[in-house]
């Protein structure tokens, strides 16, 4: 019987270990569901995909070796490819939206 009983101190040690690692984690828990920091990965997700439906568009556009008189990317391209971006963040905006009602 000697042999299953733990020492008292070292419970304790083990039971404020405990209380600590689990405290971690329920901060991290809350900070990973805020709204505020859910809402900001979103976003940036949303910048993210947008710059690069903006750049395959830009590329689809731009004819190769089509550049302005300033030696840049054909300023029509940029346009359409911002267009499309800002097209597609809103109907990703109002598609969400509708799954939360």
């Amino acid at each position: 019987m000697a042999d299953t009983a733990r020492d008292p101190e070292a419970l304790e040690r083990e039971i404020e270990r405990t209380r600590l690692e689990l405290a971690r984690t329920i901060d991290e828990l809350a900070d990973r569901v805020n709204p505020r920091n859910v809402a900001q990965r979103g976003a940036e997700r949303l910048k993210e995909e947008a710059g690069h439906v903006a750049q395959a568009v830009g590329a689809l556009v731009r004819q190769d070796g089509e550049k302005d008189e300033a030696g840049g990317p054909d300023r029509r391209a940029l346009i359409a490819g911002a267009g499309v971006a800002v097209a597609l963040t809103a109907l990703v905006l109002l598609r969400r939206r509708r799954k939360r009602r």
